[in-house]
Formats: structure tokens, sequence, C-alpha cells
């Protein structure tokens, strides 16, 4: 359990703003609802804002009451929808933003997503002095400041859940199995996905390989007595790579399939823990709100929950720790 700071109430708010960004991610509903429910039991309104920075830009918003995120704690998702916003990037239509933000009597924004979303966020404060604060809602665990994410729990069990069930196949038919998890330039999910699901290699974009060294890890994972075999790949920047290690793995004889999990990472009942991390810091957030603070985001370290400044978040990108990786490697040998 994480420990939540006790913060004086310096500022008197009357009504906020939410919005979740980006990619979705399971327990970004579970946050919605801490958020709601926290500032309604403090006389606080709450307009959510629907799909993203568009809805923002447009003005697409509703008044939430507590029957409104009633019965979404468990779902995945984000029953405010999301979106991705071009138009946002634009100074001019963020300064518009924040003044119809302002026409309609909010005071502050609270934004859940990843890095481009907290970009926007910390760009409307700093250019227009609006109030925001950000939630780190992404299945990647990429975001800097925090060493959890809300929904990487949840994709992790997913990817490992899917894994569970190729293994069967592959100790059958004598098979090698590649799956790629999502993850963009991050290994996060690879390499715990890896660990927990005791693949024989993993590659992930901090430790790339190229198609010769897995081929070697194969071979002599074959000279050991194993006839099946898991790869576990982060999806990096080429889409391709997957394919062609199979093509390559085949062609040298193994009979080797490849598993893309993609999109379905995403969806999905998120996990206890990440209900848990998501309704803690949604509730933290109104706290720092009242606290009279701004233009940071929440997250968790050493099990506590604190504010980061947005601009260290999104001038940094939290890599996989090289300790992690090491434990993945020796333990696939």
């Amino acid at each position: 359990m994480w420990s939540l700071p006790q913060l004086p109430r310096t500022r008197t708010l009357k009504r906020i703003g939410l919005l979740t960004s980006g990619g979705d991610a399971p327990g970004m509903n579970a946050a919605i609802r801490a958020v709601v429910r926290t500032a309604l039991s403090r006389g606080i309104e709450v307009r959510g804002v629907q799909k993203g920075y568009s809805g923002l830009v447009a003005g697409h918003w509703v008044d939430m009451d507590r029957a409104s995120v009633a019965n979404i704690l468990q779902t995945g998702g984000t029953a405010l929808k999301t979106d991705r916003c071009d138009a946002f990037h634009d100074p001019t239509v963020r300064a518009d933003t924040a003044a119809r933000l302002r026409g309609a009597g909010l005071e502050a924004l609270v934004v859940i997503g990843g890095d481009g979303s907290l970009s926007g966020a910390h760009l409307l404060e700093q250019e227009t002095g609006f109030s925001v604060l950000g939630l780190p809602g992404t299945i990647d665990n990429d975001i800097w400041g925090t060493e959890d994410t809300i929904g990487f729990d949840t994709a992790v069990n997913t990817a490992l859940e899917a894994i569970d069930r190729l293994r069967d196949t592959a100790t059958s038919h004598e098979r090698v199995f590649l799956v790629e998890v999502m993850g963009r330039n991050s290994g996060f999910i690879a390499a715990t996905v890896g660990i927990a699901g005791g693949a024989e290699i993993v590659i992930t974009p901090e430790r790339p390989v190229d198609d010769e060294t897995v081929l070697e890890a194969l071979n002599l994972s074959q000279e050991r007595g194993k006839h099946s075999s898991l790869i576990v790949v982060a999806e990096g920047e080429d889409p391709q790579f997957i394919n062609r290690l199979n093509e390559h793995l085949n062609a040298a004889g193994y009979q080797a399939r490849a598993c893309i999990l993609g999109h379905i990472q995403r969806g999905g009942s998120p996990t206890g823990h990440d209900r848990v991390l998501a309704s803690c810091l949604g509730y933290a957030a109104v706290d720092h709100l009242q606290a009279g603070l701004s233009n940071i985001m929440l997250g968790v370290q050493e099990n506590r929950v604190l504010g980061v400044p947005l601009s260290e978040v999104i001038s940094r990108r939290r890599q996989t720790p090289e300790a992690l990786l090491e434990v993945a490697r020796v333990l696939a040998t």
C-alpha cells in the first residue's frame, strides 16, 4: 500500500475538469471514479471531458455525479473515451482552450495519460497559467518519476496468460514461439513477462540482438535437451523485426511461429493492483489541487505517492533497469 502525503488545503475549488488521453490503459476508470468521488465529497463539481484533448478543444464535457462513475471500477478502457488531438499542438488552440475552460468556471484540469498527454498538460499551464495535474496512465511503464503506471500490471498479466497458453502448444509440438508484446521503446513489459513466463530469450530495445545470436541461443538450448522455446520480443521501432526473425528461424530448421499480442494487452478488467494504484492516485490528485499544487504528475516511489514536476516528467524517459534485464538474461539461459 502506498502512503499518501498529508497536505494542507490552501486553495478553494468549485469546479475542475477531468480527461483521459492517448492510448487507453486498464485502471483509467478506477482513476476517473476516484477523482470524481473525492472531489464531490469535498463540494467540488467535476466536468468530464469527452474524447481527450479533442473534446477539450471542442468544449465537449459533461457534469459528473456519483452515479456517473458507478460500476466502472472493474471495467477496462475509459468511460470518458480518448483520442489523439493534433490541433492541441498549436499554442493558439491551447490559449483558446484555456479561455474556454475559465469561461465555463473550471479552475483546474486532471489529465490521465502517457507522456504525450502529460506534455500537453504541461504546455497548457506553462503558456496560459491554467492549473493542471497529471496521472500516469499507460501500459508501457516508461513514465519518468514513477515506479509504476496505471495499466502496466494488467498488461503484464494479460500477456502472461497468453504466454502460458502458448507454452502448452510449444511443448506439445516442439516448436519455437516468438511473442511480441507492447511497450514501444520500453522493455518493461517484455522483461517482466519474460521472467514471469520463463522465456528462453527476451529481446528488448535496451538489449537488442541479431538473428544469429538468437539462433545460437536456441541451438545451445536444444543441446541441453530443450525442444521447445518461447522468445519474448518488445515491439520496438521495427514492426517487421519479429516476422524476419521468424523466417530466419524456420530457414534454419526450427518450427517457429510468430504471435503478436497487440492491443489485446490494453483491454480487459484491471487487476486489483491497478485498481488500487489508480484509486490512490485519483484521491491524491484532489488533495494536491486543494493544496495549491499544479503542473505536476503524481507517481509512486518507494511506496509513497509524490508529485513530480511535469517539466521533469516530459524531458526524460524511464528506462528498463539493467538489473531486471540481467535477471531475464540469466534465468533464460
